[in-house]
């Protein structure tokens, strides 16, 4: 049975659209309220935290009053990343945890990220119970039973020191100029103030939220600003968070960009060394480059594959007792230190390697030669379901045949965009040009 709301991350899309609507919000909290509070008891919990878009305001506000609606005390945290919220969410004994942030889309999108109690993302389900209770209507609580709702001061300084915490003990930034992108985000507070509280010297872009400039030119999709941040200051390295700081991009002392998988390498390879590496083992999606798989096989160490999407990153790890995963796009988790991706630990980490070895960001951020990979993402409207189209199943069928011995061919839809990304890794770049170029061209034209 598919969802119906729920996609890869949560609900998700464009603010005061269905479903992106208050009164939705407010159905979805009264059903979340109601599914979590199923004994029926009092003292329920549960934590909200929120990104900087001007309607997270607006959907804080709806699903408060469905949750309190059904019974839940609510605590909200404020802006806050994402990691945050399942941290908190487990640490503060919550029945479960809401983030609302649609993560690197623009300010118009918006989205509802579920937590669980123990701090991890929701199950599919659990989702599918919710969405029921979505459309059945949740029973609402009596008069004497209605929750509270509550700021919570501290949550931003809990973070701040779990995130400290995370960086090897006596170990310190001192010395380092580092630009940190909080992509005007969850983490414009947040991430400088635990670098500068390290010890580094902090060149903070992005750090300047208005509503509706979050991932606006800045952050992890547009490394740009960063980079040429890094080569202006002299900046030994640059972290490129997105806007629930859920994802880390890292910018080298050349303003050169290094994606997810060269820090997962670079983290799996010195995790297993020190015997650190739970199942000898890294768990990445598969969009993860052919390289990494290459140098991690080098390495004596195994890749775990899985769907695109860092919960069933999470779902793999948990099952098979792995501690370390992500995705190319700098979701970095690390289940020793956070329930979800976190960037700024995983940049911590990054520079934990730098101060240790005494290497630059530029030597430790490429250590794997990638196979020429082309990915390129082409729009639809609703209705449209141009994967069932004929022609377009027959020209990727045509470019799998052509890539049989040299490469791969991946397409899917986003479950977060109405996009149908191409994806393809060759080690020939012409070949790879084509077949890409003749899928889309395809797709383009179902979709007119």
């Amino acid at each position: 049975m598919g969802r119906k709301y729920f996609g890869t991350d949560g609900v998700r899309g464009r603010a005061n659209v269905f479903p992106m609507t208050a009164e939705m919000a407010l159905r979805i909290g009264a059903a979340a309220g109601r599914y979590f509070r199923n004994d029926g008891g009092t003292a329920h919990r549960v934590v909200i935290g929120k990104d900087t878009r001007l309607s997270s305001y607006m959907f804080e506000s709806a699903l408060t009053a469905g949750l309190t609606s059904t019974g839940m005390n609510v605590l909200l945290l404020g802006p806050v990343p994402t990691p945050a919220v399942g941290l908190l969410t487990s640490s503060m004994r919550a029945d479960f945890g809401i983030m609302i942030s649609a993560s690197h889309n623009p300010h118009h999108d918006n989205g509802i990220k579920f937590f669980g109690p123990d701090g991890f993302k929701l199950s599919d389900q659990a989702e599918l119970e919710i969405e029921a209770l979505i459309d059945q209507g949740a029973e609402p609580a009596q008069a004497e039973n209605i929750g509270r709702a509550k700021r919570i001061d501290d949550g931003l300084f809990r973070y701040v020191e779990r995130a400290k915490s995370s960086f090897p003990n006596g170990m310190r930034l001192d010395g380092l100029k580092i630009v940190v992108d909080c992509a005007n985000g969850a983490a414009y507070r947040a991430a400088p103030t635990v670098l500068w509280e390290l010890g580094a010297d902090v060149v903070s872009v992005g750090v300047s939220p208005n509503g509706k400039n979050i991932n606006e030119n800045c952050g992890s999709t547009k490394p740009q600003t960063a980079s040429e941040a890094v080569v202006a200051h002299g900046a030994h390295l640059g972290l490129c968070l997105d806007g629930d700081a859920d994802r880390l991009i890292i910018i080298d002392e050349n303003g050169k960009v290094a994606d997810g998988d060269q820090i997962m390498g670079l983290m799996a390879s010195r995790w297993a060394a020190e015997d650190k590496l739970s199942g000898n083992a890294l768990v990445a999606t598969v969009m993860s480059n052919l390289g990494l798989e290459r140098f991690l096989q080098g390495h004596g160490i195994g890749l775990e594959r899985t769907n695109v999407g860092d919960r069933y990153v999470v779902e793999r790890m948990r099952d098979g007792g792995f501690n370390l995963g992500g995705e190319q796009s700098g979701h970095i988790v690390m289940t020793d230190y956070a329930t979800t991706g976190d960037g700024l630990m995983a940049g911590l980490q990054f520079m934990a390697e730098m101060i240790r070895t005494g290497k630059a960001a530029s030597e430790l951020a490429n250590i794997f030669e990638p196979v020429p990979q082309m990915l390129e993402n082409v729009k639809f409207s609703a209705g449209q379901t141009p994967l069932d189209n004929d022609t377009v199943r027959a020209a990727i069928a045509s470019a799998e045949a052509d890539l049989v011995g040299s490469g791969r061919l991946l397409i899917r839809k986003s479950g977060t965009e109405p996009l149908i990304r191409v994806m393809a890794e060759c080690e020939h770049p012409d070949l790879l040009q084509n077949v890409v170029g003749a899928v889309v061209a395809s797709i383009k034209e179902a979709t007119r």
